[in-house]
């Protein structure tokens, strides 16, 4: 069943109800606020602490291993004096740094036999100088060590190549106290060969671990590489391992291995009796050392929260309060809202069945919301009135009536805007549409009525660009026009006047242009539509009986047809040209360009078969001549046949009879007969591609006459000359004649040797 409530009903358990959920979540919320940003803040404050403190105990032992450092560079020169002097002179530093430094317990060093000794030849042997503290008194003394062998400690130390923080060890001197050695190692040349080393008494931590206290109840430890509890404000757990005194906390949290790490890192964690602390771990890095050590800080949740806890507790007594103020003025306003609310009620139920008039007023008085409730809502009545006289005055078809918007966030005035400005906008549509109907039936008829001059004139140009250029200048409604068309007879090419309507006689003058020149040649060269608003006042002028004008608007259109140029459209009126007459134009301007091409055609066909007509007549003439001619070639041919064969026969007598070679015109053997081969006694690639002076020993003046003989024969002279020649033991003497051979460009390109034997004689 449903409760139905009133108004004020309503009003009081909403906000009742409201009140108090946001009284529950309030105080939730602020609760876990307060413990979380107490939380946050202690456990930054924590590490904070933490940080700062490590930073400390940083500070001490890196400023103690800084001496053990600039120590042990120092000493590394102590080769320039003897041993005994040094080590004087390394005694004395060491009382004065002892005294510099009172929390030093001990100052040494070590140096290898080796080092000292370049005969000693065990790994092992040492002399130790030290300086030292007993019962208040500095003491020193040098001795030998490790003679026998190296003890565990300093072998380990020895195989450090870096500083070194040795792991905390009970004092012999200090009883009960922890020790540490701070090392410095020293090399030359990498080889180990001493080391400076600081004895550090750790009680001074323990006393800084005391003076950590930033809260009542909280806990400060030192713990070292390897785990020993250097200090602690427990001093029960004092120099115990870490692993031993929280055995669960190492193993759960990696503490000892987060620690070797030299990470800083905290958590929260449950003690041996179940509280919950808070544990936070800063890393100490000593030096250029990789031993870090590390401070830890413990503290209680319940110490972080105790603050956040009695915040609490004062929220939730003031909330209470002020629930029971809350309850008091809530019942108070609901009835002071409720009679201004039922007011209005009346007037929102009479709109909300569609009655509107001017008597539709509401008068509220309360000073507050209520009363702006009632004025916009007499503002919103004014509204739709001046909205339903608008929606009638655009009914009746005032499409410029006029409606003021209530606000910029008038979305129903807004829409009536829209709504008129629809209207408007479709009715001007209407007009634009009607005005491209026309446009786009003038480009229809105008292309078929130029379809149909196009199809006639086809074997007569210039009649068919007359009535082109006479219907361009009509249809177009320009004042005059012409056609250009492309002859590239000349040359250079030319655009010629081919025919023109309304050019005065001036005009005329300039009936041709080449590529590039004027607006004509421009355009055809380009290859683009020019069209120009103002033109030069001398370029063109309309006549007439009364007198002349000059057009302002000219356009000019090439005429093309496959990226072809063929001719030129120049019109030129007074009125502006549209752009769907320049698109027509261009458009008309392809199918004049298509049927130029075609009485071209038509006319250079006419030309090709007169002039075929012609040659076949001169060939008819050309055939008789030519079968002459072929009686003529024929009997040469028989004749060459003949004197061929003769020089073949004549070539293989000389072959047999005499001696033959063939030169290039260098000298070099290209061809040699078999006559020749035997009697040289060579073989053919012995002798082809060697040089007619191989084996030839000239003078200077033999030499000149040589090339002399070469060079008359390449110039295309005939030389004779008498040789001797000794092959195996017989001498042999020749008559040579060498003969240039030409060939077809008259040039000299190899040389032809016939030798005779004049006399065979053989030695003695």
């Amino acid at each position: 069943m449903k409760i139905k409530l009133n108004v004020r009903q309503k009003i009081s358990f909403s906000v009742l109800s409201v009140a108090l959920i946001l009284f529950a979540i309030t105080i939730g919320y602020f609760a876990l606020s307060t413990q979380k940003a107490a939380r946050k803040n202690l456990t930054e404050l924590t590490i904070s602490y933490t940080d700062q403190y490590a930073m400390v105990i940083e500070n001490w032992l890196s400023n103690d291993l800084a001496v053990s450092r600039t120590i042990s560079k120092a000493f590394l020169e102590h080769k320039q004096l003897p041993f005994e002097q040094w080590r004087e002179l390394i005694m004395g530093m060491y009382k004065q740094i002892m005294i510099v430094n009172p929390h030093f317990d001990a100052i040494w060093d070590s140096w290898e036999f080796s080092h000292l000794n370049p005969d000693w030849d065990k790994p092992y042997g040492r002399w130790l100088h030290i300086y030292y503290r007993k019962n208040g008194k500095l003491l020193s003394k040098y001795e030998k060590r490790s003679v026998d062998g190296d003890p565990a400690v300093y072998q380990m130390l020895k195989t450090k190549t870096s500083e070194t923080v040795v792991e905390p060890y009970l004092s012999a001197l200090q009883t009960g106290g922890l020790m540490t050695s701070l090392t410095s190692p020293m090399f030359i040349q990498g080889k180990f060969v001493g080391i400076i080393g600081i004895d550090l008494f750790l009680g001074r931590f323990q006393d800084l671990i005391k003076d950590i206290k930033p809260y009542e109840e909280c806990a400060s430890f030192l713990v070292s590489n390897e785990g020993t509890i250097v200090a602690h404000s427990d001093t029960s757990i004092f120099s115990k391992r870490f692993q031993d005194a929280y055995p669960e906390l190492d193993s759960t949290m990696q503490v000892m291995t987060r620690i070797k790490r030299a990470e800083k890192f905290s958590f929260i964690f449950s003690n041996t009796n179940g509280e919950r602390c808070f544990y936070s771990f800063s890393p100490i890095n000593a030096g250029k050392t990789n031993q870090p050590w590390s401070l830890a800080m413990v503290v209680p949740e319940r110490v972080m929260l105790a603050e956040a806890n009695r915040s609490y507790n004062v929220g939730l007594l003031v909330g209470i309060i002020g629930m029971i103020i809350l309850i008091v003025t809530i019942v108070l306003l609901a009835n002071t809202i409720t009679k201004p609310i039922k007011k209005i009620t009346s007037l929102l139920e009479s709109l909300s069945i569609g009655k509107i008039n001017h008597h539709m007023k509401v008068s509220i008085n309360t000073g507050d919301e209520i009363e702006q409730m009632g004025n916009a809502l007499s503002k919103s009545i004014d509204g739709l009135l001046l909205k339903t006289d608008f929606a009638k005055d655009i009914g009746e078809g005032n499409l410029n009536t006029e409606l003021k918007l209530l606000s910029d966030s008038d979305t129903l005035g807004e829409s009536l805007l829209d709504m008129q400005a629809s209207l408007i906008k479709a009715e001007h549509e209407d007009e634009i549409r009607q005005i491209d109907n026309q446009k786009r039936r003038w480009i229809n008829e105008g292309h078929a009525e130029f379809a149909d001059i196009l199809r006639q004139d086809s074997d007569n140009l210039e009649r068919l660009n007359q009535k082109i250029i006479k219907k361009l200048v009509q249809y177009l409604d320009a004042n005059l026009g012409g056609i250009y068309v492309k002859n590239d007879n000349n040359a250079p090419v030319t655009f010629d006047l081919s025919a023109s309507y309304a050019y005065d006689r001036n005009r005329f003058l300039d009936s041709s242009f080449e590529w590039g020149e004027g607006l004509v040649g421009a355009c055809a060269a380009e290859a683009e539509t020019i069209y120009l608003t103002e033109i030069p006042q001398d370029y063109v002028q309309i006549t007439s009986g009364i007198g002349g004008v000059n057009p302002n608007n000219l356009v000019v259109v090439p005429l093309l047809v496959e990226e072809e140029v063929l001719g030129v459209i120049e019109l030129a009126a007074i009125k502006i040209f549209e752009k769907h007459e320049i698109e027509f134009l261009e458009k008309q301007g392809e199918s004049i360009a298509s049927a130029l091409r075609n009485v071209q055609i038509n006319h250079k066909t006419t030309q090709l078969l007169q002039k075929s007509q012609e040659q076949a007549e001169a060939l008819a003439s050309q055939e008789e001549e030519m079968r002459q001619n072929l009686e003529e070639l024929q009997a040469t041919q028989e004749e060459a046949s003949r004197k061929n064969f003769e020089m073949q026969a004549i070539l293989e007598v000389l072959n047999a009879s005499s001696f033959f070679m063939e030169y290039d015109s260098f000298g070099k053997i290209i061809s040699v007969n078999d006559k020749y081969l035997e009697l040289l006694n060579v073989k053919r690639n012995e002798i082809l591609g060697t040089h007619h002076s191989d084996n030839l020993e000239l003078t200077d003046i033999q030499r000149s006459q040589y090339e002399k003989f070469w060079d008359d024969l390449r110039n295309g002279k005939t030389q004779k000359q008498t040789t001797k020649t000794s092959v195996g033991g017989k001498e042999f003497s020749f008559l040579e004649t060498y003969t240039p051979i030409r060939n077809s460009s008259g040039e000299v390109y190899k040389v032809i040797k016939i030798a005779s034997e004049i006399i065979r004689t053989e030695n003695n």
